[in-house]
C-alpha cells in the first residue's frame, strides 16, 4: 500500500475545501485536496448560479406579463428549450471558471479519490492508497435528501441537482418543501408558465421564524402559486407513467397530477460512510461531531469541519469563511485560535427578496424591542408597482443597538447589506437613521421601523435630519 504524508489533508474540494487548502498552504503546512471528481462548487454547479439563472428568466417573462400596468402593451411566449440551455449554457461557464482555479493548484496537491478515515488523521483512499496527515478539514458538502416516500416514483422526482438538467420546461410541477430553495425554484418556474404548486408539512415559508413577516411572505407569494402549508403528502405513479399524481391532506385536502415534483426537503450533510466513527470523535444521533463554530475544531481533536458539512451556515461566503478558519488552525495544530465570524446573513432572491440577518427577537423578548415598516404604500415600491413587503427589525432595549432583522420586500437583497454591516458594527437605530438616505429608493421604506426603535428606547432621533413629510416615503 502506498503511503502518502502531509500536514493538512482535506476531504472535498468545494468553496470550503478549496479556501481551506489555499488558508493551510498559506500558513506554511504541505497540503493533500481528495476529492472524487473536482467538478466545480456546489454554487457554481448545482446551487446559487443556475438558479439565478432560471430565475431571471422567470423574472423577464413576469416583466413581459405585467407591463401594462405602465401603459405598456407586451407579449411574449416562452421558450422552454431554449430557456434551459441558457441556463446550462452560463451555469458551464461558471463551473467552467472554479475548474479553471483548480487547474492552478499544484498537481502534487491534488488526489481524484473518494477518501475516508481509518483513524483520527489516516485516510483510506478508493484508489489503495493511504494518506497519514498531522490533521485533517471535513469539507464533503452536502446533497440533496428524497426520503422514502417518494421511491415509487423516483424517475418524476427532481432535485436542485438535476432540475437544471431539464431539456424542456414541464407543463406541471409540484414542489415538496417551501424552504428557500424550492420556493425560489417554484417562482421561477410559475412566471416561467410552469403549472406550479407548492406544499409543506410545516407552517412557514422560506424557514422564516419571524410569523409577521412570514404570514406577509407566504401572502404575497401566494397571488402567483398555491402555497400549501401544514399538509401531509402521498404520492403514486400516474398509471402510463407519464407523471405522478400527488394527494394532501391536514390543512386542506386535494389530488393533482404532476409532470414531475421537485423534492427539496433538505440537503443533509455528507458525513455518512467517511468513517467518523474511526476518529474516537463523539457523534450525536445524526453522526454529526460536536464542533467549535469559532475554530472549526471538532472536540480537542486534529480534525476540523468546514461548509455545507457542518449544517450550520450553508451559505457561500460563509463557507468560504469557515474553509479560511479550519485551513488556518489545521495548519497551526494544536495551536487553534478563534476565527472572526460575520454576523449571520441569509438571502432568498423571490420577488419580493427575504433577507434574515443576526439574531431574531420574539414579541415577548423583553429585553428587545421591534421597529416594523410596510412596503404596501412606499413610494419607489408604488413607481415600479411591487409595493408589498414587511420588514421587521430586532434592537437591544437598553440603548436601540441593531441585533438582527427579517426583511420581505423590493430589493432587500441591497438594502439587507447595509443593515448587516450597521449589525455587524454595533450601530444604533440612530447611527443608522443619521446616514444618507437618497430619495425616492426603496432604503427610505426601512426608515420607519428605525424611528419606531428609537422612539420606544427614547433614543434620539438625528438632531439635523428633518423628519418632516416627504411625498413616497
Amino acid at each position: 500500500m502506498t503511503k502518502l504524508t502531509c500536514d493538512v489533508a482535506i476531504i472535498g474540494a468545494g468553496t470550503a475545501g478549496l479556501a481551506a487548502e489555499r488558508s493551510a498552504r498559506r500558513n506554511g503546512a504541505k497540503t493533500l485536496l481528495i476529492d472524487e471528481g473536482f467538478s466545480g462548487t456546489t454554487c457554481a454547479s448545482v446551487g446559487c448560479m443556475p438558479s439565478k439563472l432560471l430565475i431571471a428568466a422567470g423574472n423577464a417573462m413576469h416583466a413581459v406579463n405585467h407591463a401594462a400596468v405602465f401603459g405598456v402593451e407586451a407579449s411574449g411566449k416562452v421558450d422552454g428549450v431554449a430557456v434551459m440551455k441558457r441556463v446550462r449554457k452560463e451555469r458551464d461557464a461558471f463551473v467552467a471558471g472554479v475548474e479553471a482555479s483548480i487547474d492552478k493548484l499544484p498537481e502534487d496537491v491534488k488526489i481524484k479519490a473518494r477518501a475516508k478515515f481509518a483513524g483520527a488523521t489516516i485516510l483510506a483512499l478508493s484508489d489503495g492508497r493511504e494518506v497519514h496527515a498531522k490533521s485533517v478539514v471535513i469539507a464533503t458538502g452536502s446533497s440533496p435528501a428524497i426520503p422514502e416516500m417518494f421511491d415509487a416514483v423516483r424517475d418524476r422526482v427532481l432535485t436542485n441537482e438535476s432540475i437544471f438538467e431539464l431539456q424542456d420546461l414541464p407543463k406541471s410541477l409540484g414542489v415538496v418543501g417551501a424552504g428557500a430553495l424550492g420556493i425560489e425554484l417554484a417562482q421561477a418556474m410559475a412566471r416561467l408558465g410552469v403549472e406550479t404548486m407548492v406544499f409543506d408539512m410545516g407552517e412557514t415559508v422560506g424557514g422564516l421564524k419571524d410569523r409577521h413577516v412570514a404570514e406577509a411572505y407566504h401572502a404575497i407569494l401566494s397571488r402567483e402559486m398555491p402555497i400549501l402549508l401544514g399538509v401531509e403528502l402521498e404520492v403514486a405513479p400516474v398509471g402510463d407513467g407519464d407523471g405522478v399524481m400527488l394527494s394532501w391532506t391536514g390543512s386542506a385536502s386535494g389530488e393533482q397530477r404532476f409532470d414531475y415534483l421537485l423534492v427539496a426537503t433538505g440537503r443533509p450533510p455528507r458525513i455518512k460512510d467517511i468513517g467518523l466513527e474511526t476518529t474516537g470523535l463523539a457523534l450525536d444521533d445524526h453522526g454529526m461531531p460536536d464542533y467549535d463554530p469559532e475554530t472549526m475544531q471538532c472536540g480537542t481533536a486534529p480534525i476540523f469541519i468546514a461548509g455545507d458539512a457542518d449544517h450550520d451556515r450553508a451559505v457561500l461566503h460563509e463557507a468560504s469563511s469557515e474553509g479560511t478558519i479550519a485551513g488556518r488552525n489545521a495548519a497551526s495544530y494544536p495551536e487553534v485560535t478563534p476565527g472572526k465570524r460575520s454576523v449571520p446573513f441569509a438571502i432568498t432572491f423571490t420577488h419580493p427578496n427575504v433577507a434574515v440577518i443576526g439574531e431574531i427577537a420574539k414579541d415577548d423578548d423583553a429585553d428587545s424591542v421591534i421597529g416594523t415598516a410596510s412596503y404596501d404604500d412606499q413610494g419607489r415600491a408604488k413607481v415600479e408597482a411591487c409595493n408589498a413587503g414587511l420588514v421587521r427589525f430586532y434592537a437591544d432595549r437598553r440603548d436601540g443597538r441593531l441585533t438582527g432583522a427579517t426583511m420581505a420586500g423590493p430589493a432587500v437583497e441591497h438594502s439587507a447589506h447595509l443593515i448587516a454591516w450597521a449589525i455587524q458594527s454595533g450601530w444604533t437605530a440612530t447611527e443608522v437613521l443619521d446616514l444618507p438616505f437618497y430619495h425616492p429608493t426603496f432604503e427610505e421604506g426601512m426608515k420607519g421601523a428605525l424611528r419606531s426603535i428609537c422612539a420606544e428606547v427614547h433614543a434620539p432621533t438625528p438632531p439635523d435630519r428633518d423628519d418632516g413629510f416627504t411625498p413616497g416615503t
